[in-house]
């Protein structure tokens, strides 16, 4: 391990709500992973999600090779049939992008209203 090497990894963190669990899941499973599966994500090290059993909650975590990476997928995937009916189908209550991204990428992201932070340090 190195002591504070900054990787140059984007993580990108989305809290979200959502009314029918099931409907929700299915989206999931079925739509959302096959459709980021098949734009050929460059540099996608994980895009995996995590429910809340006990709520209408889950959060999805990202992880980028590097900021170029992200903001290629998102690019690809922005106003697409499936990134709408996620929308649709779920409130982003909080979008966290850990690393290192361009003001542009984040203007892009403003109507998601991301908080962003910047690498200080750590192993890695």
């Amino acid at each position: 391990m190195q002591l504070h090497n900054n990787s140059g990894n984007i993580t990108v963190i989305i809290d979200v709500s959502f009314d029918d669990r099931d409907m929700f899941t299915d989206f999931i499973l079925n739509e959302q992973c096959q459709f980021i599966d098949s734009v050929d994500p460059e540099g996608l090290i994980k895009f995996e999600w995590f429910l809340d059993k006990d709520s209408n909650t889950g959060t999805l975590v990202e992880v980028f090779e590097k900021s170029e990476n992200f903001q290629a997928l998102a690019g690809k995937v922005m106003g697409t049939p499936v990134n709408l009916k996620f929308r649709e189908i779920a409130n982003i209550e909080k979008m966290t992008v850990l690393g290192d991204v361009s003001d542009e990428l984040m203007e892009n992201l403003a109507p998601m209203n991301p908080i962003s932070k910047r690498y200080q340090g750590g192993l890695s």
